[in-house]
């Protein structure tokens, strides 16, 4: 299209400039360089490109912008303001103070407009990435017939980013899987501005970016707003024309290199490292005012006609695509009511009724590892939640994540002779890139519509966490299947074996860690992490383990109680000698001391916990009716390290723990060798009860 650019134009970019500066001077803290030298194209975008509704920052047509250069929130900040959306020039005043609108990051759920909580550089590339795998899934769920870039489901994505997004790693892990997935509706701005923290990116950062991205299969372009004889314009007219060349390229993500002067035009800081993350003070702000031909003695000094012209200019435009996107939105209703009905559905965050009644039992007596039981439970519910999709790190096979009989989700030619698919495939393959996965399923869920699970090793958690946590803050429902869980996993060796991974996961705020005992439990825990719409972790065992009869009938209560986190699960006629607390593939254990002990006298409580966190959720009655605190003999039993059992165990209480890393040998070895079987559980059981008296 043909760039109309007006002088009324320029001057709300030199308020947006000026609105930049003055915020982070008042703040006294914050990253002004990149969010004055970069307004032009954010004001571009969001005047010009993108689909948005001021009065509806959640409408389902609406293009997505992430900030991965979420230290420069006020590049967003500032553009919310000029298109009146949630944010007015008192929030802009109050950036970074408690309770504003205007955090130092942008926050999800917290700041409108806002898509996805950024900061940590590079994610947000990468949840940009999901984003855009989630507009194709929901095309293909929701409208599979018509083509891509003609349904209504059909959004752009649109991601801003800095130097230092592409110098950490998880950008090329997701930028990589972007090029394969051939994501047509991305777009990646890159404000190529040469400077960091520690000023020329020249001492760290040297590499050929576009042809980085060329080599990952997308398409690539640069705007030269410095030019090679020193002088600098920001040729808003080239940029504009590279983003209608991007939206035009539908086969290939699209990059597109701006080269700017961080901080331009402020004079003396403008393309140094003293202006990315500090306030300008008072010579330079003044000088950058009158660079821009403000006021120097004037704080949020704003040009109120620009503003006015500049929201009535996103109203105008919004209103005109919605009308016209309402209307094929309607047609689409009318001749797909069924699916208009999942669309609803989905829209409440529901899920679909009875789709409990699919899920499957597991023979009692027959030993299965968690991870199978795992994989047999989103087999037996593929059909009856058809929104939750997902994948592994390479690892589908052992971690049990693929779903039989649905297709891949994979571009055109992608295809291999494993597995088959189409660009609408249900079955992600993330390939071995643990943190980009994370990442990516974090804008998945953050779109709003689709359940995500990504899996593998548990071990290998340790690369995505940053992505975990970030999952954690935002309270999105993406849910980790984490397998091989423990020195079970055997002759691999202590480099594949967690020991300090429960523990180090426990410790992240509002993430359910799961472990469940036997199959039973495993599908009991899908049903809880499904219903409950949080963040949470499956950690799965890669051995056998039995699965015992349970309820009616038998000495062990059904796994009901596993939506509380603990129960009991086997009792005694009154008030017990001992607790005998255990997870995962040693709840087995537990049981089988408790049964040793019984026949020495002995009365063993057994409570199998499978996710401490929802215990610490339960009401002090319910953790002292599981627990009582009169009984102070006590016993945890994992195999990893104790850290996160002591809060229970008191001064009488004993740990069987691992304490140190694992060897290559047979996992059975293993558990023996280091003390993780029933006969230290008595032993334990008898100097606690000794100490408890």
């Amino acid at each position: 299209m043909t760039l109309k650019w007006d002088a009324i134009d320029d001057r709300a970019v030199t308020t947006a400039k000026i609105l930049a500066a003055d915020a982070v001077e008042q703040a006294g803290s914050g990253h002004p360089g990149t969010a004055i030298s970069i307004a032009p194209a954010a004001y571009l975008l969001y005047q010009r490109h993108m689909h948005i509704d001021p009065k509806d920052d959640r409408w389902l047509g609406r293009d997505r912008f992430v900030l991965s250069a979420g230290h420069s929130s006020l590049t967003q900040y500032v553009q919310l303001y000029l298109a009146g959306i949630g944010l007015e020039l008192d929030d802009l005043k109050t950036l970074r103070t408690a309770g504003s609108l205007t955090p130092g990051h942008p926050e999800y759920g917290h700041t409108k407009g806002v898509e996805i909580t950024t900061g940590p550089l590079g994610t947000g590339i990468a949840s940009a990435v999901g984003f855009a795998m989630a507009s194709r899934r929901m095309h293909g769920l929701l409208d599979p017939e018509a083509a891509l870039g003609e349904s209504v489901f059909d959004t752009n994505v649109y991601v801003l980013a800095g130097d230092g997004c592409f110098e950490e790693g998880v950008s090329a892990e997701a930028s990589s899987l972007a090029g394969t997935q051939k994501l047509g509706n991305l777009t990646l701005i890159w404000d190529d501005n040469h400077i960091s923290i520690e000023d020329d990116t020249k001492i760290a950062f040297s590499e050929d970016v576009l042809a980085r991205y060329e080599a990952y299969g997308w398409h690539v372009q640069r705007v030269n707003w410095l030019q090679e004889d020193g002088s600098y314009t920001e040729d808003v007219a080239a940029l504009s024309e590279a983003l209608d060349v991007a939206k035009a390229v539908t086969d290939k993500p699209s990059i597109i290199a701006v080269r700017t002067l961080i901080g331009w035009p402020t004079p003396g800081k403008t393309n140094t490292g003293g202006i990315h993350g500090s306030k300008l003070g008072g010579e330079a702000l003044s000088g950058l005012k009158e660079a821009l031909g403000a006021d120097p003695e004037k704080m949020f000094d704003v040009d109120v006609e620009a503003v006015e012209a500049a929201r009535a200019n996103v109203a105008k435009r919004c209103a005109e695509y919605r009308k016209d996107w309402d209307a094929r939105f309607e047609a689409w209703k009318a001749a797909n009511p069924q699916r208009a009905e999942l669309l609803e559905r989905l829209q409440s965050g529901k899920l679909p009724e009875g789709w409990e009644e699919a899920l499957p039992t597991f023979e009692a007596g027959k030993a299965i590892a968690t991870r199978a039981a795992s994989g047999t439970v989103l087999n037996a519910i593929a059909e009856a939640i058809p929104e939750l999709w997902g994948g592994s790190a390479d690892l589908a096979g052992s971690n049990n994540t693929y779903m039989k009989g649905q297709p891949s989700f994979l571009p055109e030619g992608a295809s291999s002779d494993a597995f088959q698919g189409n660009e609408f495939g249900r079955n992600m393959h993330f390939g071995v890139r643990e943190f980009a996965m994370g990442a990516i399923m974090n804008g998945i869920a953050a779109d709003g519509l689709t359940r995500p699970y990504g899996g593998t090793f548990f071990v290998f958690s340790d690369f995505m966490r940053g992505a975990v946590r970030l999952a954690a803050l935002m309270d999105l429902p993406v849910t980790y299947v984490w397998t091989h869980d423990s020195i079970g996993v055997g002759e691999d060796g202590p480099t594949h074996q967690p020991i300090e991974h429960l523990a180090s996961y426990r410790a992240i705020p509002n993430l359910a860690v799961i472990r469940p005992g036997d199959a039973t439990e495993t599908a009991a825990a899908w049903r809880a992490v499904l219903e409950q719409r949080h963040p949470a972790a499956l950690v799965l065992s890669r051995q056998n383990l039995p699965n015992p009869a349970r309820g009616e009938g038998t000495e062990l209560a059904t796994a009901d109680g596993l939506v509380h986190g603990a129960y009991v699960l086997a009792d005694t006629e009154g008030t017990p000698d001992v607790i005998i607390m255990a997870s995962g593939s040693e709840v087995s254990v537990a049981l089988e001391a408790r049964e040793a002990l019984a026949g020495e006298g002995v009365k063993a409580r057994v409570v199998s916990v499978p996710c401490l966190d929802w215990f610490e959720q339960q009401d002090a009655e319910y953790r002292e009716e599981v627990l009582p605190s009169a009984v102070k003999a006590r016993v945890s039993v994992e195999a990893g390290i104790a850290l996160p059992w002591y809060r229970y165990l008191g001064d009488a209480g004993r740990a069987v723990s691992i304490e140190h890393f694992g060897a290559s040998a047979p996992g059975d070895f293993l558990f023996k060798e280091y003390g993780i079987d029933a006969d230290h559980v008595v032993a334990a059981a008898k100097e606690s009860i000794t100490a408890a008296r």
